[in-house]
């Protein structure tokens, strides 16, 4: 029985190009959560060859970014009640292993540079928000996560984490007007997590990390 070549190189990096393009458009809000395509009008909004965008699909399908809708055609992922609770759990089950996880395993050094990005993001809020400061949090918190997520050196779970995190931040953007008042409550409730872990008081981070999850979900649900 022959065996199907690996893809050359080059199709590869066109591949993961036309990802990198796609989610980076999709969370610009270039293409809209439940907005409905075809194949050429993604290659015009994302600049990529319809080749590569066909080999795309399976994997924006496979990831849910994409539905595919009978008689209507390609949507991009509807954001509703459903989405929010699946991913938010998502997000749970796994941060509660990580942090648990890294709360034992991390250098001190490590726990360190974490607790000192947050603190300057706090120290600077006080002078006032600027959109700049802003988009420094939100880098902050994406390394806060991911960095505890990498830690478990499990390449499945990262990967699966990345795209769960495209769909959380999918569901922020519908509350971008909080963006600004949220900056310090979530820096704080990040190092109240952190203080857990340089105490190396696994129950306390894990429990400091479910009421943040908790507390981002309730937003996302509008329960507050």
């Amino acid at each position: 029985m022959s065996m199907a070549r690996p893809a050359p190189r080059s199709e590869l990096k066109l591949r993961e190009r036309a990802y990198d393009v796609f989610t980076d458009q999709l969370l610009r809000s270039e293409i809209k959560p439940g907005q409905f395509v075809t194949q050429r009008e993604l290659v015009t909004l994302t600049g990529q060859s319809l080749g590569a965008i066909r080999e795309l699909i399976p994997r924006l399908e496979a990831e849910g970014l994409i539905v595919t809708v009978p008689q209507r055609g390609l949507q991009i992922l509807p954001l509703d009640i459903t989405l929010i609770r699946n991913a938010f759990q998502f997000r749970l089950i796994l941060e509660r292993e990580a942090i648990a996880s890294f709360s034992q395993t991390a250098s001190d050094a490590a726990i360190g540079r974490i607790e000192a990005a947050h603190q300057s993001i706090v120290a600077a809020a006080q002078n006032g928000l600027t959109e700049k400061l802003v988009a420094e949090a939100q880098q902050v918190d994406r390394e806060f996560h991911e960095t505890i997520i990498d830690d478990l050196n499990n390449d499945i779970i990262s990967k699966a984490y990345r795209v769960n995190w495209i769909k959380v931040r999918l569901i922020r953007q519908n509350e971008t007007s909080l963006d600004e008042v949220l900056v310090v409550p979530v820096m704080r409730e990040h190092l109240a997590i952190i203080a857990a872990m340089k105490r190396r008081d696994i129950s306390a981070a894990v429990e400091a990390s479910i009421a943040h999850i908790m507390n981002a979900r309730a937003r996302a649900l509008r329960l507050e």
